[in-house]
């Protein structure tokens, strides 16, 4: 309870303690005024209010939780999801007044020697945020000298070390992931005196606590120490620090160790030559015989060679394609390495925890075997299989459940890489057990089985004997509601890439029919009864179902349409009746909404599936479902119900104009949806698809669609992927109403040219990929509107100035190195248009 006088105190910044005492109230209203403070003191506060915090964390005196509640506000003054937010921040304290600064400054250090860990650890971060913005400026020559001193003085307790070194550690995480290009480089010298001091802090003579603050520091230095790795001799003692670390009788700081080790693979595998034959022999140890901590990043080590050899074998393989010579070479550690690391990691399989079967946050030695595995299989590809194909065949029928799990999950780890010619006659002997080791006595055998066999149903279905498929499909049916969610949810997960393999079967073109279809009828009831199992909820079964249920939609041959149609009501009626169902709880809430999602995505598939004629007659009920779950508040689901209604109007065309008088504030409402961008995105599509579909007959709606789709061009914190969308259907519109776009031509017009305008670094590629979507959808609109008010007969709207602008976009495009296909097709399209609406009078740009 806090009195008047006590609330006054806090409103006036007069006693922080009580301010930060009432930001942990339970009473929501005292607590949201406390913070209401804090934000108004920084915002009208801001350099009294930093030293008042820095104070109020170095008291002594004052309760351990508030001094870290003190720490913590503080370091949120330089901390901001968004980059232009963080920037602002930084600069608010780079133009606080120097004096100041200092003041804090010295506090933040002094806080370091505190006599309790929680304020000391937490001022370690606070001091952290300072040194990432100041220390590039070269601002702050005090830090290093302390925390050199901190580190190397024998005077100073270890639990100061403790602190300075997770100070320093911090400090090099902030410096890597600000990484803001118009900041200047941490100069060599700075990055020195901190590798000086944090390779002392791991020195084997060091307390095991000292030893992993700095292996933590070591591992967050690296991400911009590459001056001190390309020194050789620099390079040596630091390696030598770490695997010396290795060896520590801690296990935290072995484990640390080997997180630099990893860390360096990533970063310097360019360096690793020298130091390999060490390296493969501590980390095929530590994965064999050390704790699950150190060796689950023993393994981590092999998989990020993995990781970096088969990008570099994709950029030389790039070079190639281009006759340019590789700026890397791919040394083939991984392939040297496997015939040793083989037998480790097959055997590490065989150490699964049962446990974790059952919750899918845990990761465990086997599972990082198994991924380390696959990463391996490719990187080397065939060579692979002779390696690890003799425990398979030795294990796969073992008395053991924990080896014939291994056995499976080693060549369902092996599937993708190798190419069929050789993996696949392994396959082809694989089905028989396989189907027997789906009935097996071990849930972990079971689930991973019908894992392996979803894996191959999608990477080499074409090596499953034809004899199999009716024993094959019937195995699977029958487990998808006799076993536990786990091994039903991978049982879903094999028919829907059973199913997808028939995406490329022409057999149903020619012959109206397939080899699914005398299946279809029992495999769409089973899997509609799955997603009603009281367990649905658990191992994502639910949605695995309704996944595999699309897909069996989707690749069903025309002999099925009839059961199709007959399947469009009952989904229909299981969504209406989802209306009534109770959601007394937040998780109540979105089990229902996540339900009524899976439901809309089935709605759109059968709809695209199915004949206009057929249709038809359900599409009053759908609408008035689909328009229903759009009046639920913030449902999760209004994406997939715009998309169902999206191929409810593709199907009905010009007849869709019926809804539209309910349907028009809704959709205006999902453009406005900047938040959920998703949402936003697949209704901007849907004016696209409601323009082709009733053409002029969307004017009447135009004004408030217009509205929203320049509202959301305008909106900065709007993702930008929905931007180019936004821009094409400008050129839907126009194309639809012809004439009657006037009322928007010139934003329109006016936005095009700023986007037109947008360029991107060359050696960006996101960037770069970006701006050759946004191009496209400006083309697009170009090509839309032109088309439309030619058809309309009001061409003359388009004035020689803004003719004269889209030419120069296209010269822009027809320079650019970085322009993609699609850019160049749809520019020559517009080309071609321009010259059709606007003839002679744009001869003299056509010659340029």
């Amino acid at each position: 309870f806090i009195t008047n006088k006590q609330q006054t105190s806090i409103r006036t910044m007069a006693d922080l303690t009580a301010t930060l005492q009432a930001c942990q109230n339970p009473d929501t209203a005292i607590r949201k005024q406390a913070e209401e403070v804090l934000v108004q003191a920084e915002k009208n506060n801001y350099s009294e209010f930093a030293l008042a915090l820095t104070n109020e964390l170095a008291s002594e005196a004052k309760p351990i939780h508030l001094r870290q509640l003190a720490g913590i506000s503080f370091k949120n003054l330089f901390v901001a999801k968004e980059d232009l937010l963080q920037k602002a921040k930084h600069a608010t304290w780079l133009n606080t007044d120097p004096n100041l600064r200092s003041q804090i400054k010295s506090i933040l250090l002094t806080s370091l020697y505190s006599q309790e860990y929680i304020p000391r650890h937490t001022a370690a971060q606070a001091c952290a945020e300072v040194a990432a913005v100041e220390l590039p400026y070269n601002s702050w020559p005090e830090f290093l000298a302390a925390m050199t001193d901190n580190v190397t003085s024998e005077s100073q307790p270890d639990a100061v070390k403790v602190s300075t070194l997770e100070c320093l550690g911090f400090s090099c995480e902030r410096i890597a992931a600000l990484d803001d290009p118009t900041t200047p480089e941490i100069l060599p010298d700075v990055t020195d005196k901190m590798l000086t001091a944090i390779v002392d802090g791991i020195r084997e003579t060091r307390p095991d606590a000292i030893r992993l603050s700095a292996a933590i520091a070591l591992r967050n230095s690296l991400l911009f120490t590459r001056k001190n790795m390309d020194n050789e001799n620099e390079r040596d003692m630091i390696m030598q620090a770490i695997c010396t670390a290795t060896t520590s009788q801690d296990m935290n700081v072995r484990a640390a160790a080997y997180e630099c080790i990893v860390q360096i693979a990533f970063q310097y595998y360019d360096k690793l030559e020298k130091y390999m034959p060490t390296l493969f022999s501590i980390t095929l140890k530590a994965i064999g015989e050390d704790e699950e901590k150190v060796a689950l990043n023993a393994i981590e080590f092999w998989s990020t060679l993995c990781e970096e050899e088969m990008e570099i074998m994709d950029e030389i393989a790039e070079c190639e394609d281009v006759g340019t010579p590789p700026t890397r070479a791919c040394m083939n550690y991984v392939k040297g390495a496997l015939p040793n690391l083989a037998p480790i990691l097959t055997n590490t399989l065989t150490k699964q925890d049962e446990d974790a079967a059952h919750d899918d946050e845990i990761w465990n030695l086997s599972m990082s075997a198994a991924t380390c595995l696959g990463l391996i299989a490719n990187t080397i590809l065939d060579e692979v299989v002779p390696i690890v194909m003799p425990f398979i065949t030795a294990h796969i029928q073992s008395e053991n459940w924990r080896f014939r799990e291994a056995a499976t999950m080693a060549f369902s780890s092996i599937l993708d890489g190798p190419t069929t010619e050789v993996i696949g006659p392994y396959v082809n002997q694989s089905i028989s057990f396989l189907l027997k080791a789906l009935s097996d006595s071990n849930v972990m055998v079971k689930d991973t089985t019908a894992w392996t066999i979803g894996r191959i149903c999608e990477l080499h279905v074409r090596s499953i004997p034809e004899e199999n498929f009716q024993p094959l499909v019937e195995a699977l049916t029958e487990k998808l509601l006799t076993e536990s969610a786990q091994v039903s949810s991978q049982s879903c997960y094999a028919l829907h890439n059973l199913a997808a393999a028939f995406s490329e079967d022409t057999m149903a073109e020619t012959q109206g029919t397939n080899a699914l279809s005398p299946y279809m009828k029992v495999l769409l009831e089973r899997l509609l009864q799955v997603t009603d199992r009281e367990d649905a909820d658990e191992n994502n079964l639910r949605p695995a179902a309704f996944e595999a249920i699309s897909v069996l939609i989707q690749n069903s041959a025309p002999d099925c349409m009839a059961l199709l149609i007959t399947l469009l009501p009952l989904i229909v009626g299981r969504l209406q009746a989802s209306f009534g169902v109770a959601a007394l709880t937040n998780d109540d809430k979105e089990k229902k909404e996540g339900v009524q999602g899976l439901l809309c995505g089935l709605i759109q598939v059968l709809v695209l599936k199915m004949e206009p004629t057929d249709v038809a007659p359900h599409a009053d009920n759908v609408m008035t479902c689909l328009l229903q779950v759009l009046q639920i508040k913030n449902a999760t689901c209004h994406q997939e119900a715009f998309s169902a209604i999206s191929a409810v109007c593709d199907k009905l065309e010009a007849d869709f104009n019926k809804y539209m008088a309910a349907l028009a504030p809704f959709l205006v409402v999902g453009l406005r949806n900047f938040q959920a961008y998703q949402v936003c995105s697949i209704a901007v599509g849907l004016v696209g698809d409601i323009s082709r579909s009733i053409e002029d007959k969307i004017a009447p709606y135009c004004n408030e669609i217009m509205s929203a789709l320049m509202e959301s061009l305008q909106n900065q914190y709007l993702h930008r992927s929905v931007k180019p969308p936004v821009l094409s259907s400008f050129g839907d519109v126009a194309m639809a109403i012809g004439a009657g776009f006037q009322p928007y031509l010139e934003i329109s017009l006016m936005m095009l040219m700023q986007a037109a305008s947008t360029d991107a670094p060359p050696d960006d590629d996101d960037l770069v990929e970006y701006v050759n979507q946004l191009r496209e959808g400006v083309l697009e609109a170009y090509t839309g509107i032109i088309q439309g008010l030619k058809d309309g007969n009001q061409i003359q709207l388009i004035k020689e100035a803004q003719i004269e602008s889209i030419m120069v976009f296209l010269h822009k495009i027809a320079y650019d190195p970085n322009r993609d296909e699609e850019v160049v097709s749809k520019a020559v399209g517009l080309l071609g248009d321009i010259a059709s609406a606007f003839g002679v009078n744009v001869k003299k740009y056509l010659k340029e």
